[in-house]
């Protein structure tokens, strides 16, 4: 995978265009914070793309067009983490259309899943993701929500000796399902989980992320604003002084959060909004909250 990056100069420009200029998140840093994915050598730019309802669109050349430039922002500032899943309708058509229009392949680490019951039927599944997303190699091929996973890890770790798979994963969203996937981490020793986690939904800070760094797991974070309920939580309100040395806008202090925790490789907010992707990025550069900073963090927002 080529890595790429923003200059400042980059950076200034992109928000010019977009009317918006990124202030001390990016300025303090050339490149976007990268983190080590444990079972490997390789690192993976912290600030990834989740595709769920925002990619699953029609085919359109503005549709498309829309969803390459989001692309093309994410690749250009470093980013190269795209996260889908069958379950999202059309959202990896739409990738591989992306990459058809001329996203380079080789500037993504893509993601997807495998939700069915069966390892007939999951073999028939993640060949059609492969085929959807124009992707020869898959970096990462996940068990979403647990689904029948011994029978889809099976197929993967073959895959993997195959070359076809880079990379397993297991997944959830809700804190409800964290006792099974412990379990399942254990068993099966994924490299990568991916997770929900925020500052409105921290029960994975108990045994999910510990367990993580003990056992050499990769974390993606989904929900990384719980569906909206963050941004309604500070509606009408300021971006506290505090906050200002390391986020310069709401979005960025919910993900500085995130990716604050050492356990974290990867948050995934998903977005069908070029501005709102630009804005996202910021979060990867720049300073990042230390442990008393983030108890701050919690402290002002449970008492909003």
């Amino acid at each position: 995978m080529i890595k790429s990056k923003w200059n400042r100069r980059d950076v200034l420009a992109a928000g010019a265009a977009l009317g918006t200029l990124p202030g001390s998140a990016f300025a303090m840093s050339a490149e976007m914070l990268h983190r080590k994915i444990p079972s490997s050598s390789e690192s993976l730019p912290v600030i990834g793309l989740g595709t769920y309802d925002v990619f699953d669109v029609e085919s359109t050349a503005a549709q498309i067009a829309t969803r390459k430039d989001i692309v093309a922002k994410l690749v250009a500032a470093g980013g190269s983490l795209l996260d889908t899943s069958p379950m999202y309708n059309r959202s990896e058509k739409v990738i591989g259309d992306v990459i058809d229009a001329g996203i380079d392949r080789r500037e993504l680490f893509l993601a997807t899943k495998v939700w069915i019951d069966g390892q007939n039927a999951g073999v028939a599944q993640m060949n059609r993701s492969a085929d959807m997303m124009n992707a020869d190699v898959i970096d990462l091929m996940q068990v979403h929500n647990l689904r029948d996973t011994a029978a889809h890890m099976a197929t993967i770790r073959d895959w993997m000796e195959q070359g076809r798979i880079r990379y397993s994963g297991l997944t959830h969203y809700t804190a409800g399902a964290h006792d099974a996937l412990t379990r399942e981490m254990a068993e099966f020793k994924p490299d990568f989980i991916q997770i929900n986690y925020s500052l409105g939904e921290r029960e994975a800070e108990t045994r999910v992320l510990p367990l993580a760094q003990d056992l050499g797991i990769a974390v993606l974070i989904n929900r990384p604003y719980q569906a909206g309920r963050l941004f309604r939580a500070v509606s009408g309100k300021e971006l506290p002084e505090f906050a200002k040395d390391f986020a310069d806008s709401w979005g960025q202090f919910f993900l500085k959060f995130i990716i604050s925790h050492p356990a974290v490789t990867c948050v995934i907010p998903a977005t069908s909004k070029p501005h709102h992707m630009v804005d996202n990025l910021g979060a990867g550069f720049g300073n990042i909250p230390d442990a008393p900073m983030r108890k701050r963090m919690v402290d002002f927002f449970t008492s909003l």
